[in-house]
């Protein structure tokens, strides 16, 4: 993997979530089939994804979403359009929260297809040592007007 970090701005830039809503601090490393982003949003008592104080593990996919988002970003060179899941496959919960962790979460995800209409990918979500979250998602982006 290339490795430009690049922080919370810039990725604010390249994908469809804004203020609160872009959950990722930095893309970590790169490459043409896969993604890396680091975050501790997660912690963030103003989480707008937190329910009665509690960020629920589920909404690790989320994060997932936005680094395929920003993966496709940098690979296409251009922002990312607003896409909607059409799929989540094999989704594995292996915490019940998010919110109660300490380590930053690593966010991976893999590119099995991407195309100008939308994308597949593979992700992992893990902290320090613990894998938390995994599963395949697929993705449909708006076609420009």
């Amino acid at each position: 993997m290339l490795t430009p970090p690049l922080g919370r701005e810039a990725i604010a830039g390249l994908i469809p979530h804004q203020g609160a809503m872009c959950l990722l601090d930095r893309a970590a490393a790169w490459d043409a089939s896969s993604i890396l982003c680091e975050t501790e949003r997660h912690r963030d008592p103003s989480n707008p994804l937190r329910r009665d104080e509690i960020l629920p593990a589920v909404c690790g996919v989320e994060f997932a979403l936005q680094a395929m988002a920003l993966h496709g970003a940098l690979t296409s060179g251009a922002a990312q359009p607003v896409g909607f899941v059409s799929s989540l496959r094999e989704l594995t919960l292996r915490v019940d929260r998010l919110d109660d962790l300490l380590d930053a979460l690593r966010i991976e995800a893999v590119a099995l297809v991407a195309e100008a209409g939308g994308f597949i990918y593979r992700f992992e979500i893990s902290a320090g040592e613990t894998m938390l979250v995994t599963g395949q998602a697929s993705v449909i982006l708006r076609r420009a007007a």
